[in-house]
């Protein structure tokens, strides 16, 4: 249950959340860590999101499954009114996005596989995201990530850790009582050639119309693991920071020009 930290056989913990944040994340049974089946994630309490999720994916056992019939559903076990639910999707363009990618997570057994297909479906693993998100994002370039990996490179034992999560920016914009994140990011570790790398994006709009819902287009850019961190009031080990292949970059995000196409990539 849950993500492993030693997935890629070196020691990949989950990222720390800044000494300001911690008492904002919520504890089950003492742990700041939810566990779900190939994902665990922290909850913020006060915005009602996951302020980071992280998944494993093991490419040599994927199944293919349906997602049709499984609805979307607050998870028992914590308090409901820290979980953003339904009630800011309804009439409007707002889907519910899953953070930790649904097809990430059906591997391992078929009854392994079936459980994480259902348990990505809570709203903990839930934003709200455009309609078409995926496919609308510099034609689907944020939905293609880990599949771009793939294709691009040569992963050890085809598998891979990925950590990701919305921005819960102090000027995100309110709708019906919840602040939508404006900005998404991920990172992708993978062990290649022996050798850990590891890629982080983020993922940025301009929300200037949210009462009708009107967004601008979003943009995708490759960033430092480094310049990441205080964008997501998180620390991830020093272990993937060494191992970034992004360099160091000395321009604001606004001042760079996003990703249009996987070849843009640095994967090693």
């Amino acid at each position: 249950m849950g993500y492993e930290p030693e997935f890629l056989d070196v020691a990949l913990p989950v990222p720390e959340v800044d000494a300001d944040l911690v008492d904002d994340v919520y504890r089950l049974d003492g742990s700041s860590t939810l566990d779900y089946t190939h994902f665990s994630l922290a909850l913020s309490t006060s915005r009602r999101f996951a302020r980071w999720v992280a998944w494993n994916i093991d490419g040599t056992a994927m199944h293919r499954l349906p997602r049709t019939g499984i609805a979307f559903t607050k998870d028992p076990r914590l308090p409901a009114e820290i979980q953003v639910g339904d009630e800011v999707y309804a009439g409007n363009r707002l889907d519910r996005g899953h953070l930790a990618r649904r097809a990430d997570l059906l591997w391992g057994s078929l009854s392994e596989a079936k459980r994480a297909n259902r348990d990505s479906f809570r709203f903990t693993n839930i934003t709200p995201q455009v309609d078409d998100f995926n496919q609308s994002v510099r034609q689907g370039l944020w939905g293609r990530l880990e599949d771009a990996l793939y294709a691009d490179v040569e992963v050890d034992r085809l598998r891979v850790s990925v950590f990701g999560g919305p921005v819960l920016g102090a000027d995100d914009r309110p709708y019906r009582g919840v602040a939508l994140p404006r900005e998404f990011w991920k990172v992708i570790a993978s062990v290649q050639s022996g050798a850990l790398r590891a890629s982080a994006f983020v993922l940025t709009q301009d929300l200037n119309r949210v009462e009708s819902l009107e967004f601008a287009e979003f943009r995708v850019y490759q960033v430092p693991i480094a310049e990441l961190e205080p964008r997501a009031g998180l620390r991830f080990d020093p272990v993937l920071t060494t191992a970034d292949t992004a360099p160091p970059l000395a321009q604001d995000l606004a001042a760079r020009e996003p990703l249009t196409s996987t070849d843009q990539i640095s994967w090693s």
